[in-house]
Protein backbone atom coordinates (compact mmCIF):
# COMPACT_ATOMS: atom_id res chain seq x y z
CA UNK A 1 0.00 0.00 0.00
CA UNK A 2 1.43 3.01 -0.82
CA UNK A 3 2.05 5.31 1.65
CA UNK A 4 1.36 9.21 0.58
CA UNK A 5 -2.18 7.56 -1.17
CA UNK A 6 -3.18 5.94 2.22
CA UNK A 7 -4.98 8.61 4.48
CA UNK A 8 -4.86 6.45 7.39
CA UNK A 9 -1.22 6.00 7.01
CA UNK A 10 -0.71 9.80 6.70
CA UNK A 11 -2.20 10.85 9.67
CA UNK A 12 -0.67 8.39 11.79
CA UNK A 13 2.68 9.14 10.45
CA UNK A 14 3.24 12.26 12.39
CA UNK A 15 2.09 15.10 14.58
CA UNK A 16 1.62 18.21 12.47
CA UNK A 17 1.70 21.52 14.30
CA UNK A 18 -0.84 24.11 13.12
CA UNK A 19 1.75 26.39 11.45
CA UNK A 20 2.34 23.57 9.28
CA UNK A 21 -0.96 22.54 8.24
CA UNK A 22 -1.25 25.56 6.56
CA UNK A 23 1.50 25.13 4.05
CA UNK A 24 0.68 25.09 0.49
CA UNK A 25 2.04 26.01 -2.75
CA UNK A 26 5.15 23.72 -3.76
CA UNK A 27 8.62 23.06 -4.15
CA UNK A 28 11.08 22.84 -7.55
CA UNK A 29 13.55 19.62 -7.80
CA UNK A 30 16.93 20.20 -7.77
CA UNK A 31 19.15 17.49 -8.92
CA UNK A 32 21.88 16.95 -6.47
CA UNK A 33 24.42 14.36 -5.01
CA UNK A 34 23.47 12.88 -1.31
CA UNK A 35 25.59 13.52 1.50
CA UNK A 36 29.35 12.15 2.26
CA UNK A 37 28.19 8.72 3.80
CA UNK A 38 30.00 6.13 1.31
CA UNK A 39 27.44 3.26 2.30
CA UNK A 40 24.89 5.04 0.94
CA UNK A 41 24.41 5.72 -3.11
CA UNK A 42 24.08 8.87 -4.41
CA UNK A 43 20.05 9.93 -5.08
CA UNK A 44 18.68 12.99 -6.65
CA UNK A 45 15.66 15.13 -5.05
CA UNK A 46 13.71 13.53 -8.06
CA UNK A 47 14.71 10.27 -7.35
CA UNK A 48 14.17 10.37 -3.52
CA UNK A 49 10.41 11.69 -4.08
CA UNK A 50 10.16 8.58 -6.31
CA UNK A 51 10.94 6.67 -3.89
CA UNK A 52 8.74 7.99 -1.07
CA UNK A 53 5.55 7.93 -3.37
CA UNK A 54 6.23 4.81 -4.90
CA UNK A 55 6.92 3.26 -0.77
CA UNK A 56 4.52 0.69 0.57
CA UNK A 57 4.33 -0.45 4.29
CA UNK A 58 1.91 -2.70 5.18
CA UNK A 59 3.06 -2.33 9.12
CA UNK A 60 5.45 -0.86 11.26
CA UNK A 61 5.91 -0.64 15.39
CA UNK A 62 8.34 1.56 17.00
CA UNK A 63 8.96 4.59 19.64
CA UNK A 64 8.84 7.87 18.42
CA UNK A 65 9.81 11.28 20.14
CA UNK A 66 8.89 14.64 19.64
CA UNK A 67 9.70 18.15 20.56
CA UNK A 68 8.40 21.35 19.78
CA UNK A 69 9.93 24.73 21.16
CA UNK A 70 7.39 27.00 18.99
CA UNK A 71 7.76 29.78 21.75
CA UNK A 72 4.12 30.34 22.35
CA UNK A 73 2.02 30.96 25.58
CA UNK A 74 0.27 27.83 27.31
CA UNK A 75 -2.69 28.53 24.69
CA UNK A 76 -2.37 24.78 22.83
CA UNK A 77 -2.70 22.90 25.91
CA UNK A 78 -6.22 25.40 27.02
CA UNK A 79 -7.26 24.67 23.75
CA UNK A 80 -7.18 20.84 24.06
CA UNK A 81 -8.60 20.21 27.28
CA UNK A 82 -11.93 22.62 26.34
CA UNK A 83 -11.94 20.33 23.27
CA UNK A 84 -11.72 17.05 24.69
CA UNK A 85 -8.75 16.18 23.24
CA UNK A 86 -5.57 16.09 25.38
CA UNK A 87 -3.69 15.06 22.34
CA UNK A 88 -3.64 18.33 21.78
CA UNK A 89 -0.77 19.08 23.90
CA UNK A 90 1.74 17.36 21.42
CA UNK A 91 2.69 20.97 19.82
CA UNK A 92 4.51 21.85 22.74
CA UNK A 93 7.75 20.19 25.13
CA UNK A 94 8.57 16.88 24.61
CA UNK A 95 6.72 13.52 24.54
CA UNK A 96 7.72 10.11 23.91
CA UNK A 97 4.76 7.87 21.50
CA UNK A 98 4.58 4.26 20.71
CA UNK A 99 2.75 3.85 17.56
CA UNK A 100 1.71 0.38 16.20
CA UNK A 101 0.18 0.18 12.65
CA UNK A 102 -1.25 -2.97 10.50
CA UNK A 103 -3.37 -1.47 7.58
CA UNK A 104 -5.93 1.44 7.83
CA UNK A 105 -8.39 -0.22 9.97
CA UNK A 106 -5.72 -1.44 12.66
CA UNK A 107 -4.29 1.50 14.23
CA UNK A 108 -2.66 2.40 18.13
CA UNK A 109 -1.34 5.09 19.49
CA UNK A 110 0.03 5.40 23.19
CA UNK A 111 1.09 8.82 24.52
CA UNK A 112 3.50 8.10 28.12
CA UNK A 113 4.18 10.85 30.15
CA UNK A 114 4.53 11.35 34.00
CA UNK A 115 1.36 10.89 34.79
CA UNK A 116 0.34 7.56 32.70
CA UNK A 117 -0.54 6.82 29.75
CA UNK A 118 -2.94 7.84 27.24
CA UNK A 119 -4.09 5.19 24.41
CA UNK A 120 -5.91 5.31 20.90
CA UNK A 121 -6.92 2.05 19.63
CA UNK A 122 -8.51 1.26 15.78
CA UNK A 123 -9.36 -2.05 15.45
CA UNK A 124 -11.89 -2.60 12.40
CA UNK A 125 -14.61 -0.27 13.43
CA UNK A 126 -14.29 -0.01 17.19
CA UNK A 127 -12.36 3.10 18.18
CA UNK A 128 -11.21 3.04 22.04
CA UNK A 129 -9.22 5.64 24.17
CA UNK A 130 -8.11 4.97 27.35
CA UNK A 131 -6.70 6.88 30.18
CA UNK A 132 -4.46 5.22 33.21
CA UNK A 133 -4.47 8.17 35.26
CA UNK A 134 -8.51 8.26 35.61
CA UNK A 135 -8.61 4.40 34.85
CA UNK A 136 -11.54 5.55 32.36
CA UNK A 137 -12.57 4.37 28.62
CA UNK A 138 -14.56 5.35 25.68
CA UNK A 139 -15.41 3.77 22.79
CA UNK A 140 -17.50 3.95 19.61
CA UNK A 141 -18.09 2.37 16.16
CA UNK A 142 -17.01 3.84 13.36
CA UNK A 143 -19.88 4.13 10.49
CA UNK A 144 -19.86 1.38 7.31
CA UNK A 145 -17.43 3.51 4.87
CA UNK A 146 -14.90 2.96 7.97
CA UNK A 147 -13.90 6.42 7.92
CA UNK A 148 -10.17 6.99 8.69
CA UNK A 149 -9.29 7.92 12.57
CA UNK A 150 -8.55 11.40 12.58
CA UNK A 151 -7.51 11.85 16.21
CA UNK A 152 -4.38 10.02 17.11
CA UNK A 153 -1.27 11.65 15.63
CA UNK A 154 1.71 9.94 15.85
CA UNK A 155 5.22 9.74 12.96
CA UNK A 156 6.65 11.58 10.04
CA UNK A 157 4.53 10.71 6.94
CA UNK A 158 1.75 12.88 7.16
CA UNK A 159 3.89 15.86 8.28
CA UNK A 160 6.19 14.78 5.37
CA UNK A 161 2.64 14.62 2.47
CA UNK A 162 1.86 18.27 3.40
CA UNK A 163 5.52 19.39 3.17
CA UNK A 164 5.70 17.85 0.31
CA UNK A 165 2.28 19.31 -1.07
CA UNK A 166 5.04 22.20 -1.88
CA UNK A 167 5.73 21.39 -5.18
CA UNK A 168 6.35 24.17 -7.38
CA UNK A 169 8.76 27.30 -7.65
CA UNK A 170 7.65 28.42 -4.32
CA UNK A 171 10.13 26.19 -2.69
CA UNK A 172 13.54 24.25 -3.61
CA UNK A 173 13.91 20.56 -2.42
CA UNK A 174 17.80 19.33 -2.33
CA UNK A 175 19.24 16.40 -1.38
CA UNK A 176 21.04 16.91 2.60
CA UNK A 177 23.46 14.97 4.29
CA UNK A 178 22.95 10.67 4.62
CA UNK A 179 22.42 9.92 8.48
CA UNK A 180 21.17 7.32 10.72
CA UNK A 181 18.25 7.82 12.48
CA UNK A 182 17.08 4.86 15.40
CA UNK A 183 19.54 2.50 13.91
CA UNK A 184 18.96 2.84 10.34
CA UNK A 185 20.47 4.80 7.22
CA UNK A 186 18.65 7.88 5.63
CA UNK A 187 18.26 9.80 3.43
CA UNK A 188 17.87 13.71 3.63
CA UNK A 189 14.86 16.02 1.89
CA UNK A 190 15.67 19.92 2.61
CA UNK A 191 12.53 21.70 1.38
CA UNK A 192 13.56 25.99 1.58
CA UNK A 193 10.92 28.24 1.01
CA UNK A 194 12.13 31.42 -1.36
CA UNK A 195 10.19 33.91 0.09
CA UNK A 196 11.40 35.69 2.96
CA UNK A 197 8.53 36.60 4.48
CA UNK A 198 7.86 32.65 5.27
CA UNK A 199 9.24 32.21 8.87
CA UNK A 200 10.29 28.72 8.18
CA UNK A 201 13.57 28.27 7.07
CA UNK A 202 13.47 24.75 6.33
CA UNK A 203 12.42 21.40 6.35
CA UNK A 204 14.18 18.00 6.58
CA UNK A 205 12.90 15.08 6.04
CA UNK A 206 15.06 11.97 6.56
CA UNK A 207 13.90 8.98 4.37
CA UNK A 208 14.82 5.38 5.29
CA UNK A 209 17.04 4.22 2.71
CA UNK A 210 15.32 0.80 2.09
CA UNK A 211 12.18 1.34 2.91
CA UNK A 212 11.92 5.03 1.62
CA UNK A 213 9.50 5.58 5.20
CA UNK A 214 9.97 9.33 6.49
CA UNK A 215 12.09 8.29 10.06
CA UNK A 216 12.38 11.46 11.01
CA UNK A 217 10.80 15.29 10.28
CA UNK A 218 11.86 18.80 11.26
CA UNK A 219 11.18 22.03 10.92
CA UNK A 220 13.43 24.74 11.37
CA UNK A 221 12.64 28.68 11.91
CA UNK A 222 14.24 31.32 10.44
CA UNK A 223 17.24 32.53 11.66
CA UNK A 224 17.50 29.13 13.73
CA UNK A 225 20.35 26.23 13.87
CA UNK A 226 17.78 23.95 16.48
CA UNK A 227 14.84 22.68 14.85
CA UNK A 228 11.55 24.27 16.25
CA UNK A 229 9.73 21.48 15.56
CA UNK A 230 10.51 17.71 15.62
CA UNK A 231 9.24 14.09 15.48
CA UNK A 232 11.76 11.17 14.79
CA UNK A 233 11.98 7.45 15.50
CA UNK A 234 13.78 6.65 18.21
CA UNK A 235 13.38 2.44 17.57
CA UNK A 236 11.22 1.31 14.80
CA UNK A 237 10.29 -2.23 13.32
CA UNK A 238 8.89 -2.52 10.40
CA UNK A 239 7.45 -6.20 10.72
CA UNK A 240 3.17 -6.19 11.03
CA UNK A 241 2.37 -6.06 14.56
CA UNK A 242 0.46 -9.32 15.74
CA UNK A 243 -4.15 -8.34 16.34
CA UNK A 244 -3.56 -8.24 19.51
CA UNK A 245 -1.98 -5.27 20.14
CA UNK A 246 -5.45 -3.42 18.83
CA UNK A 247 -7.73 -5.50 21.07
CA UNK A 248 -8.85 -3.73 24.15
CA UNK A 249 -9.46 -5.23 26.93
CA UNK A 250 -10.81 -2.59 29.66
CA UNK A 251 -8.86 -2.96 32.69
CA UNK A 252 -10.45 -3.92 36.19
CA UNK A 253 -12.61 -0.98 37.64
CA UNK A 254 -12.62 1.16 34.24
CA UNK A 255 -15.20 3.18 33.45
CA UNK A 256 -16.43 2.85 30.16
CA UNK A 257 -18.34 5.55 27.98
CA UNK A 258 -20.09 4.62 24.81
CA UNK A 259 -20.30 7.78 22.09
CA UNK A 260 -22.16 8.30 19.23
CA UNK A 261 -19.88 6.96 16.40
CA UNK A 262 -19.74 11.32 14.92
CA UNK A 263 -15.84 11.65 13.90
CA UNK A 264 -14.13 11.47 17.13
CA UNK A 265 -13.81 15.42 17.61
CA UNK A 266 -16.24 16.44 20.16
CA UNK A 267 -19.15 15.34 22.48
CA UNK A 268 -21.32 12.96 21.29
CA UNK A 269 -24.08 14.61 19.08
CA UNK A 270 -22.26 17.68 18.40
CA UNK A 271 -20.67 17.99 15.08
CA UNK A 272 -17.40 20.11 15.18
CA UNK A 273 -17.11 23.20 12.35
CA UNK A 274 -16.01 21.69 9.07
CA UNK A 275 -12.48 22.40 7.84
CA UNK A 276 -11.62 25.81 6.62
CA UNK A 277 -11.59 24.68 2.88
CA UNK A 278 -15.17 23.57 3.16
CA UNK A 279 -16.49 26.74 4.80
CA UNK A 280 -17.83 29.43 3.10
CA UNK A 281 -16.66 32.34 5.96
CA UNK A 282 -13.03 30.73 5.49
CA UNK A 283 -10.69 31.74 2.90
CA UNK A 284 -7.09 32.43 1.88
CA UNK A 285 -4.94 35.20 0.90
CA UNK A 286 -1.70 34.64 -0.72
CA UNK A 287 -0.02 31.26 -1.98
CA UNK A 288 2.69 28.44 -0.58
CA UNK A 289 4.84 28.91 2.37
CA UNK A 290 3.26 32.64 2.82
CA UNK A 291 -1.01 31.86 2.22
CA UNK A 292 -2.42 33.21 5.34
CA UNK A 293 -5.98 31.79 6.52
CA UNK A 294 -8.44 34.09 7.16
CA UNK A 295 -11.87 33.20 8.89
CA UNK A 296 -14.27 35.12 11.03
CA UNK A 297 -14.06 34.48 15.03
CA UNK A 298 -17.18 32.80 15.01
CA UNK A 299 -16.27 30.62 11.86
CA UNK A 300 -12.97 29.80 13.96
CA UNK A 301 -14.43 28.68 17.03
CA UNK A 302 -15.30 31.01 18.71
CA UNK A 303 -19.12 31.73 19.94
CA UNK A 304 -21.11 34.19 18.31
CA UNK A 305 -21.62 37.08 19.68
CA UNK A 306 -18.95 36.96 21.49
CA UNK A 307 -16.13 39.67 21.29
CA UNK A 308 -12.69 39.41 19.42
CA UNK A 309 -10.34 37.77 22.13
CA UNK A 310 -13.07 36.60 24.51
CA UNK A 311 -13.67 33.34 25.42
CA UNK A 312 -16.73 30.99 26.37
CA UNK A 313 -17.80 27.53 27.71
CA UNK A 314 -15.10 25.74 29.60
CA UNK A 315 -12.00 26.93 30.07
CA UNK A 316 -13.19 30.60 29.53
CA UNK A 317 -11.23 32.52 32.36
CA UNK A 318 -8.11 30.69 31.65
CA UNK A 319 -8.24 31.20 27.94
CA UNK A 320 -9.26 34.90 27.75
CA UNK A 321 -6.84 36.06 30.42
CA UNK A 322 -3.85 34.08 27.91
CA UNK A 323 -5.45 36.18 25.23
CA UNK A 324 -5.84 39.14 26.76
CA UNK A 325 -2.45 38.78 27.50
CA UNK A 326 -1.15 38.98 23.87
CA UNK A 327 0.57 42.02 22.05
CA UNK A 328 -1.92 44.99 21.15
CA UNK A 329 -1.04 45.98 17.82
CA UNK A 330 -3.22 48.51 15.42
CA UNK A 331 -2.26 50.01 11.91
CA UNK A 332 -3.92 50.76 8.43
CA UNK A 333 -5.49 47.55 8.89
CA UNK A 334 -7.55 48.58 11.96
CA UNK A 335 -6.51 46.92 15.24
CA UNK A 336 -6.71 43.41 17.49
CA UNK A 337 -4.06 41.31 19.07
CA UNK A 338 -0.98 39.83 17.73
CA UNK A 339 0.38 35.81 18.91
CA UNK A 340 3.84 35.72 17.22
CA UNK A 341 5.57 32.43 17.68
CA UNK A 342 8.72 31.35 15.87
CA UNK A 343 6.97 29.33 12.84
CA UNK A 344 3.75 31.02 12.21
CA UNK A 345 2.00 34.55 13.57
CA UNK A 346 -1.98 34.67 14.44
CA UNK A 347 -3.98 37.71 14.29
CA UNK A 348 -7.46 38.41 16.32
CA UNK A 349 -8.66 41.81 15.03
CA UNK A 350 -11.42 43.91 16.75
CA UNK A 351 -13.55 43.32 13.88
CA UNK A 352 -14.03 39.94 14.62
CA UNK A 353 -11.25 38.25 11.74
CA UNK A 354 -8.63 35.45 12.63
CA UNK A 355 -5.32 35.75 10.64
CA UNK A 356 -3.06 33.00 10.49
CA UNK A 357 0.44 31.83 8.62
CA UNK A 358 3.29 30.39 8.79
CA UNK A 359 4.63 34.09 8.44
CA UNK A 360 5.70 37.66 9.66
CA UNK A 361 3.39 39.64 10.99
CA UNK A 362 3.78 42.20 8.53
CA UNK A 363 2.15 40.15 5.66
CA UNK A 364 -0.86 39.25 8.39
CA UNK A 365 -0.99 43.37 8.16
CA UNK A 366 -1.07 43.41 4.78
CA UNK A 367 -3.68 40.34 4.28
CA UNK A 368 -5.99 42.18 7.00
CA UNK A 369 -6.20 45.26 4.58
CA UNK A 370 -8.33 43.09 2.40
Amino acid sequence: MSVLKNRAVLRWLVPVTAGVAVIGGGAAVGTFAAGADPALPPRTAAQLLEDLRTSRLDGLSGTVVQRADLGLPPIAELAGKAGGNELASLVSGTHTLRVWYAGPDRQRLALVDTLGERDVLRNGRDVWTWSSRDNAASHRTLPAEGKDLDTAPATPADAADRALAAIDPSTAVTVGRSATVAGRSVYELVLTPRDRDSLVHQVRIALDAKEHVPLRFEVLADGADEPAFEVAFTQVDFRTPDADQFRFNPPPGVKVTEESAGDGHGPAGKRPAGRGEDRPDVRTVGTGWTTVLVAKIDAAGGAAGAKPGEATGPDAEALSKVLGGLQRVSGDWGSGRLLSGKLFSVLLTDDGRVLAGLVTPERLYQAAKG
